[in-house]
Order: structure tokens, then sequence, then C-alpha cells
């Protein structure tokens, strides 16, 4: 009986990497994660003012998830999502990774990965922000990557036109008639076609579509001023580098051991508006609100992802980790507060989350944190204030009588207790670390 037992506790803890083994090698993935832009904004998803057709053409393909959340800004939600904790662990300060956190990067070079990223870094504390943030956060090879091309690690500068890039360590700065996010995606097909026996990791952060609404290499007048056209410009943009690697990866005969994740790092900008399913949706960007935090998610894997496929389960930030320890077969380093969606992914019921926790606060030593807790529907601010975010999307009308409104009651017993479980404060608030970065499991 007893060895009966154990043989069934082994199996289900070796269940998803059994799954994997079963469904394929260890593939080689792309996490491409685009900067300011919500749910909003693509054709898969409703959209009929911005032109996507690459990215539609992977939610066909593919599948593409309704309830992911990021942070509603971008150094929370890159924190969260390179490291599989919620921010209230891990978080100190705008601009920084603290470094002695344990990445993504990390994980997949331990699991026999080549690690490169490309795009947006703000993790090391550059030189434009005040002296008591600069370089006290992580530099990209101390994340876990081999090969990088990327904006502001220790210097500001261009990001568009004219772009100053850090490639390899070395800063770059490029003539007018060069294009930061062209040049980064020119470096990703190198990296990936370089050989190797090893399987590869890709993360790209996308310099685009975060402002200055600039005019891009295809619009039609280079010195336009309109920040909503050249907005929709960038966007279309965007895409067109999306295809441009998601071509490279078909037409060099990778596709079928290649995930490709495509993601947004937080909601809109707030002087951008759009309109979907015939309502107008402003900027949500710096927001706890749907239009801050809600953002597309589509997987692309073919003959692995199953095709034209929706996913109404929540997906966290912190869910990221995990899923990429699965794909890669090796088991975490560590308690994290992320939960896989690998089988999702492949087409398998898996373990749906009941409930995400929110723990923001971007500017640790002048801001106070906003928590809450929510599931698809409902949403526990730790204030009391209880939103029926599917039928009150702005969060103007918090529940004032639980008992007049069905499945309030229930749901607000839910997500309390699920509040209560999560930390309050923040473990690293004002800690800004200054020895060395983390170069072994934790």
């Amino acid at each position: 009986m007893r060895n009966s037992l154990s043989l069934a506790c082994l199996t289900l803890l070796l269940a998803p990497l059994s799954l994997l083994a079963a469904e394929t090698k260890r593939p080689n993935i792309i996490l491409i994660m685009a900067d300011d832009i919500g749910y909003e904004c693509f054709g898969c998803y409703g959209s009929k003012q911005y032109q996507t057709p690459n990215i539609d053409r992977m939610a066909a393909g593919g599948m593409r998830f309704t309830h992911c959340y990021s942070q509603p800004l971008c150094t929370p939600s890159r924190v969260k999502l390179m490291t599989g904790l919620v921010n209230a662990r891990n978080y100190s300060a705008f601009s920084v990774l603290n470094r002695d956190q344990y990445t993504f990067g990390h994980l997949l070079k331990e699991a026999g990965y080549r690690n490169m990223i490309a795009g947006k870094w703000q993790l090391y504390g550059s030189d434009n922000y005040a002296q008591q943030f600069r370089a006290k956060g992580t530099l990209p090879g101390e994340a876990g990557f081999d090969q990088w091309c990327l904006w502001q690690v220790d210097k500001l500068g261009e990001r568009y036109d004219g772009p100053l890039l850090n490639i390899n360590g070395e800063n770059k700065q490029f003539e007018n008639s060069k294009y930061g996010p062209d040049i980064c995606v020119d470096h990703i097909l190198e990296f990936i076609d370089q050989k190797s026996d090893q399987p590869f990791f890709v993360y790209y952060p996308m310099i685009l579509v975060h402002d200055p609404f600039v005019p891009t290499p295809d619009s039609k007048k280079r010195d336009r001023k309109a920040k909503q056209r050249n907005f929709e410009d960038m966007v279309a943009y965007m895409d067109k580098l999306v295809g441009k690697i998601v071509d490279h990866v078909e037409q060099s005969g990778l596709a079928d051991n290649t995930l490709i994740l495509f993601v947004g790092d937080n909601g809109t900008n707030a002087p951008i508006v759009s309109e979907l399913n015939g309502e107008k949706i402003k900027g949500g960007k710096g927001k706890t609100t749907d239009a801050g935090m809600r953002v597309p998610l589509v997987g692309y894997w073919p003959g692995h992802i199953p095709a034209d496929k929706t996913c109404d389960d929540l997906v966290d930030f912190s869910d990221f980790f995990p899923t990429f320890a699965d794909f890669a077969g090796v088991a975490l380093p560590g308690k994290v507060d992320g939960q896989t969606f690998q089988p999702q992914l492949l087409g398998k019921p898996g373990t749906p989350r009941e409930w995400f926790y929110c723990y923001y606060n971007p500017r640790p030593e002048k801001t106070k944190p906003v928590r809450f807790v929510r599931d698809q529907r409902w949403k526990l601010y730790d204030d009391g204030r209880l939103i029926d975010v599917a039928n009150d999307v702005l969060e103007k009308h918090p529940i004032a009588d639980l008992d007049a409104t069905p499945g309030a009651k229930e749901a607000h017993v839910k997500l309390a207790a699920a509040l209560k479980s999560m930390p309050k404060e923040g473990a690293t608030l004002l800690k800004y670390p200054t020895g060395p970065a983390v170069s072994a499991k934790k």
C-alpha cells in the first residue's frame, strides 16, 4: 500500500514533465513583449482600428488568452515576469531589478539554454535616474543572458531614430538613419541563426510602442506630429517586426520546436483612445483597472498548441517563470507565486488559477501600495471595495450590499481569504542592494 501511494505521489510530481515529454523535446522559447499596449489594440481581440495581421495570424494558428494580467507599469511588470514573484517580495525601486534575484534567464541558462535579450532593459538604474537608484540594479549578463542588444542599460539616449544601444556591454550610438527596433530584431535573427546543439531562449521586451509617439520607417510622413495616428503606425510596425521573427523561425525550419509567446507589459498610454466593440477605451497605463493591466497573450507553436483556440483561464505575469521551467523540463529552484499554464498551451485542462494577487507600488520611496485580489469577474481591494468588473469595467460602482448582488457574498469570502494569505508590505521596501549579482540557484 505504501509503495502504491509513493508511486502515485511521484507520478503527480512528474506529471508536468511527462506531459512535455509526450508532446516534444525541449523547445526553443521566444517571448515577445510589447511596451505600453493593452488588449484593445489587436485585431484578434476585436479591434478594427489597428492593423495587426501577423499577431492575428499567430492567434488563428494558436491560442489566444482572454484573461492575462500584468502589473500596471513597465518595471513592476518586468520584475514580476522575470522572477515569478509578486512585487511585495522583491520590488524595491523603479528601474531596478535587485541583484539578488533569480530570473528566468538564470533558470533556462542552467537548464542548458543559450539566452539572448533585445529591446528595452530599464532594470539597472541608468544615468537619467536620481543618484540613489543609479547602478543599483542588475546588468543583462548578471540576469542570465549570454548576448544582448538593449536600450537603456546604463545610459538613456534615443530609442527610435538614431538610437543609443548597449550591445553585449558596449554602448553604440547609431546614426539617425537607423531605427532602434529594426536593429534589435536584426540581432535576434542573427542569434537564432547561430549554430549550436543547445536550445535557445530569446526574450524580446520591445521598444515599441512606448512614447514618444513618432513616425516609423513605414509612415507616409516622417515629420508628422499627430500622436494618435503615429501610435497607430507604431502598432503596425510592431506587428511587422513580430511577423519578421515568426517568418524567420518558420523559414529556418525551426517552427516545429519553437514556442513563441506574445504579450503586452501593461495598458496603453493615457493620451491614446481606442475603439473596441463600439466602446471608447482610454489608455489606462499606471492604473489598476482592466485598461491598465489586461493585456494580450497569444501562444503559437504549430502542431503542439491547438489552432484557433481561446483560453479564458487567468494568467498572471508571475506564471511565465514556472511555465518556462516546465517546458525546459527542470524543477523550480524554490517557491514562486506563479502557476504554470503549460498544460493549457498544449490543449490540456491544467489546473487553472482561482485568483491572482496584485501588489502595486511603483515608487516605494514616495508612494503607498495598492493591493487587490481578483478572478475573471470579481475584484477585492484591501480597502474593502468589491468590484463586479464584468459589469463595471471602469470600477465606478463598488458593491454596497453583498446580499443584493447574486454571487457577491461568495466572491467576497473567497477573495478576502486569498488577500489575507498574501504579504501586505513590500519585503524589500527602500532596500537597494549593492552587493554582487546572483550567480547560482537560490
